[in-house]
């Protein structure tokens, strides 16, 4: 065991020291293109390209760029990093050519030439861990930030790399160290009873996280959506205008509308900006007694986009009179729970059939999919707004998730013995949770797990 970690320390150390470099710009065409070396021959590989005599920190240099065989690459923009003043902590070099892949490539290549490595995914931002530039909060931020789908979602990822989640992070466990401490003093003095205010104070503190900690889990998956992208389900039976729907709000004909009911018979999932949010819509075939096994598997899929869906727009044909298909709509619709319903009565350009009062206690829109049908975008923007306006602190992953999570259960563990005078057990499952909530922020034991987390990152970050 102590030989495999010795050896473990050695890779990541020899890992660490050398020096690594990647394209940091998504490829394609563009303006400008951006190479990023980090580690101790940064600066001299950078000589070697631009065969400058000086570069000096944080000064822009404007230069000519060598491959190995001294032939002219490109002119280009060179900054220096000196450590630990970087992103990294190391010396950093960023090269910013112009914008495409094939000179990118060829300053990458220079680099690799000269003695650098390709980086893994997310080394960079691994790096700036290890070397104590950013804990696992500020870490996960920058990789959610790249992600995220609306404004609100880049506003509360600022947040927490300002230091929000942190913050709270730390504060939390100090308040359970300062609990675990009482207990300590009160076990070496056992004969003694603990003092009323003291375990009074303690039960107050604990409660108040636990409910904290509610509260925050229950808000951050609410608004997963803002960072993930909302998914939207339009249900309905067949032909009361999902398709029509669908392609109204991503403008143009994306799926086929026919008058034959039936026509979808798989689920059909796009994306579209609504106001600030970028959500996914997902059409799904007409909800119906099947009468094929390839209508059953579409009907099935649909049900299942009802569970995954973040909010679920539910469609009645204003046109065609009340009938049981639409009654099995209304009863999914009231076996949902926890999520955002909006009901429409669609096709409110024909001559009403449809009893308005069947789905009166929904609210219900009543437009035309396929000539006005802004009163459901200013309602589904009015929605995800009010998500994103929401105070409370958000948990960006499912690992902050879990960990609260446990950190939680073990709190409540550790109630039961301290009401009972059992210290031993308080410290012991208190220390559990103080465990559970570090690992949001602090570092893992385990170089496995960082390789994990951090190779979800992209290349070049």
């Amino acid at each position: 065991m102590v030989k495999s970690l010795s050896l473990l320390i050695t890779l990541t150390v020899r890992k660490m020291s050398s020096t690594i470099t990647a394209v940091a710009t998504a490829s394609g065409v563009s303006s400008i293109s951006i190479i990023r070396v980090s580690g101790d021959q940064a600066l001299a590989i950078a000589y070697k390209i631009t065969q400058k005599e000086l570069i000096e920190p944080r000064i822009v240099h404007l230069s000519s760029l060598y491959n190995k065989d001294n032939q002219l690459i490109d002119q280009a923009i060179v900054l220096y990093f000196k450590n630990p003043k970087s992103f990294t902590g190391e010396d950093i070099v960023e090269f910013q050519c112009h914008g495409g892949m094939i000179v990118a490539q060829e300053i990458l290549e220079t680099t690799l030439a000269h003695g650098a490595r390709l980086a893994e995914p997310g080394e960079f931002s691994k790096r700036a861990f290890l070397n104590g530039k950013i804990d696992l909060t500020k870490a996960e931020a920058i990789a959610k930030l790249i992600e995220a789908k609306s404004v609100d979602a880049a506003k509360i990822l600022a947040k927490q790399l300002k230091g929000d989640l942190k913050h709270f992070i730390d504060e939390s466990r100090e308040a359970m160290l300062r609990a675990t401490a009482y207990s300590e003093v009160m076990i070496d003095y056992a004969e003694e009873d603990m003092p009323e205010d003291i375990l009074h104070n303690i039960v107050t503190q604990l409660d108040s996280l636990t409910e904290k900690i509610e509260k925050i889990v229950d808000a951050s998956h609410r608004r997963k959506g803002l960072i993930e992208g909302f998914r939207v389900a339009i249900i309905g039976k067949p032909n009361v205008g999902k398709s029509s729907l669908l392609n109204a709000l991503l403008s143009y004909e994306r799926a086929i509308v026919s008058e034959i009911a039936g026509t979808t018979r798989d689920t059909i999932e796009e994306q579209v900006r609504i106001g600030s949010h970028i959500i996914r819509l997902i059409d799904t075939a007409g909800i119906r007694e099947a009468n094929d096994s390839i209508e059953k598997i579409g009907v099935e899929r649909s049900l299942a986009s009802i569970h995954e869906a973040d909010i679920i727009i539910a469609l009645f044909d204003g046109s065609s009179i009340f009938d049981s298909e639409d009654s099995k709509i209304i009863e999914i619709l009231e076996e949902v729970k926890d999520k955002h319903l909006i009901v429409v009565l669609n096709k409110a350009d024909l001559e009403r059939e449809f009893f308005l009062e069947k789905i009166e206690k929904f609210n219900p829109l009543v437009l035309s999919a396929k000539h006005d049908f802004k009163i459901l975008i200013k309602t589904l923007q009015e929605l995800f707004d009010g998500i994103g306006q929401e105070e409370e602190l958000m948990l960006i992953s499912t690992r902050q998730i879990e960990a609260v999570l446990k950190t939680k259960e073990a709190i409540l563990e550790a109630k039961r013995p301290l009401l009972e005078g059992e210290l031993e057990f308080f410290s012991y499952h208190l220390q559990e949770a103080i465990t559970a909530l570090g690992s949001i922020s602090k570092p893992y034991d385990s170089e496995e797990i960082l390789d994990k987390m951090f190779g979800e990152f992209c290349l070049g970050k």
